[in-house]
């Protein structure tokens, strides 16, 4: 998975972000229609530019930064997006 993480955590340094991590669960989805459309990751970031931003807008943000990728090589992303404070929880 180092290809397509290295890509994402690539995108995603325009947040500052003060961790990464990406899982990758396409394993568990193969022969789901979709998954030859790329794979099916779970994302950890946390980053002060989620601060004061809700779920959706937090979401939309990552999505916005990952467009070219979700073009292609993500079909399916589950996302928790935290601020440093919400991290320690």
């Amino acid at each position: 998975m180092s290809g397509i993480a290295d890509e994402i955590r690539t995108a995603l340094a325009v947040l500052a972000p003060l961790s990464v991590e990406i899982t990758d669960d396409s394993g568990r989805h193969a022969g789901h229609r979709g998954a030859s459309g790329g794979g099916h990751y779970r994302l950890r970031i946390v980053s002060a530019h989620f601060s004061g931003m809700n779920r959706v807008a937090r979401h939309r943000v990552v999505y916005d930064t990952l467009a070219s990728l979700m073009a292609h090589r993500i079909h399916a992303l589950a996302i928790e997006a935290l601020s440093p404070d919400e991290s320690a929880h």
